[in-house]
């Protein structure tokens, strides 16, 4: 194939109206006009910036030539000199231009470059007066360029709607949220190898389900036309990791996508990253104990210290024993009522108007608690708190607490004032787990599994199991405002 041929001779239509992005075409249709191909196939990337930046030792003030390639971010235009600086996946390099070093024909190519432009480049290493670390450039090539102009130097990139709609400018611009990112990555890495090293056994599950379970949440509903039924897209990874235990895979974990057709919020995205993991022959103590030392383990390595810096208040310490604390006791101490667990709904209705709590009087008796619980307590639980012993009706998958048939072997983990991680002795008595979807098969968010009945009484051993919100675990060891920041790509309503 004639490869000038496969070039456009014109201008493609301005993009937005701008003057820039109409000079910016201007150069690439000149730049076409003189024979140059301004979107390359490739170039040698032999090191990236981190890296190269490394092989100057400090005491040194000339280094060996390496071979980058990344994004223009800055630029200093002189007469025969000129700095400039590239982004790349590890970070930014800067490099020295000369016009003796590249000649005249190159470096009045070079004035013409913009911001945004990708570019290689190649030369050996020196130390500035400054004490940065530059290439100084023996050649340079364009290799693509960029039509639009970035956002604009001083303010980078600050508004919301524009960041989640246009994350990669946000990347190119914004430090903290490309550092962010790669600390998402760096965590979910550590998460695999905590397990791996506890000899679990990663799996994958189906995201398309016949009967949507494992939570109490409304699904997404989908027909497949193959078929000639509808499916929905899973809430939980619990149902089908259960009925692997069953299998006779005794430790297993999954990190994935589920999706819950609910509200937005600072803490809720209606497509999130769940980490669910279930182990037999333990119970929630097992969990408590699995879920302390995998976050530490998490913080530790991909966060590089357990004191978790926020922007308000103090910091959050994951060293040492965590607080334990009965869902009860905390009930109690917020409302300042001992026999609260045996008012009527009503009273406790009054009891909250008096406290200044709304809460919906349609709510059954144990939302009511649950209201309360959400409302005043779990805001200030900022420490690692596991929160024990929550209300049977709150949890049909969950073993009974034998001292007290009202509870659940259960805790929720909570950090930086939201759950983290709930977790708890699964249910495997078929008869009581049956008893238990019945009484919750009437609600609308909860369907009844026949199939993983089915499973269970085949012989489920006993088991402990833990579901952990990877955004929210995100978080809070990046210090994140909004589960959107942790998100590359949130849900929005369409532009």
């Amino acid at each position: 194939m004639n490869k000038e041929s496969t070039a456009p001779q014109q201008p493609s239509q301005n993009l937005d109206g701008s003057d820039q992005v109409a000079v910016r075409q201007d150069k690439l249709l000149r730049m076409r006009e003189e024979g140059l191909d301004p979107f390359l196939t490739n170039w040698d990337q032999a090191h990236v910036s981190t890296e190269a930046i490394g092989l100057l030792p400090e005491d040194e003030e000339q280094g060996p030539e390496v071979s980058v390639a990344g994004r223009i971010v800055a630029f200093r235009l002189m007469g025969k000199a000129s700095f400039l600086k590239i982004l790349d996946r590890s970070g930014k390099i800067q490099s020295y231009v000369r016009r003796d070093e590249i000649g005249e024909d190159q470096y009045a190519s070079f004035k013409k470059l913009d911001l945004g432009d990708f570019i290689g480049i190649r030369g050996p290493l020196f130390r500035t007066k400054t004490g940065e670390v530059t290439i100084r450039a023996k050649e340079y090539k364009l290799v693509s360029k960029a039509l639009r102009p970035l956002p604009e130097k001083w303010h980078g990139l600050t508004d919301n709607e524009q960041i989640y709609r246009q994350r990669y400018l946000d990347l190119i611009v914004n430090d903290d949220s490309r550092n962010r990112f790669r600390g998402r990555s760096q965590i979910i890495r550590e998460i695999r190898e905590f397990f791996w090293s506890r000899d679990f056994l990663e799996v994958e599950t189906p995201m398309l389900q016949a009967v949507s379970g494992g939570a109490a949440a409304r699904p997404f509903r989908t027909h497949f036309n193959a078929l000639d039924c509808d499916f929905s897209m899973r809430i939980a990874l619990e149902l089908h990791l259960k009925r692997l235990l069953v299998g006779g895979f005794d430790r297993v974990f999954e990190v994935g996508r589920v999706f819950r057709n609910e509200g937005l919020s600072r803490r809720h995205n209606p497509e999130f990253t769940m980490l669910e993991a279930y182990q037999a022959y333990s119970d929630y103590r097992g969990m408590m104990e699995l879920t302390q030392s995998l976050i530490q383990h998490v913080a530790d390595k991909a966060i590089g210290s357990l004191t978790i810096e926020r922007t308000e208040g103090e910091p959050i310490e994951l060293a040492g024993q965590w607080r334990e604390a009965k869902y009860k006791d905390l009930i109690i101490d917020a409302v300042g009522q001992e026999d609260w667990f045996n008012l009527e709904k009503n009273e406790k209705l009054k009891k909250c108007k008096e406290m200044g709590i709304e809460v919906d009087p349609e709510l059954e008796d144990f939302e009511v608690t649950n209201d309360v619980f959400e409302k005043v307590i779990e805001h200030t639980l900022i420490q690692p708190t596991f929160v024990t012993h929550i209300p049977r009706e709150l949890c049909p998958l969950a073993k009974i607490t034998e001292s007290d048939p009202s509870t659940l072997d259960v805790f929720e983990l909570c950090i930086n004032g939201q759950e983290i991680a709930p977790a708890y002795s699964e249910q495997n008595d078929p008869d009581v787990q049956r008893e238990a979807f019945m009484i919750q098969s009437g609600e609308e968010t909860q369907e009844l599994d026949e199939d993983f009945l089915t499973a269970l009484e085949h012989g489920m051993p006993p088991a402990g199991g833990m579901g952990m919100g990877i955004d929210r675990l995100v978080i809070f060891l990046t210090n994140a405002a909004n589960i959107r920041d942790t998100i590359l790509f949130p849900t929005l309503r369409p532009s």
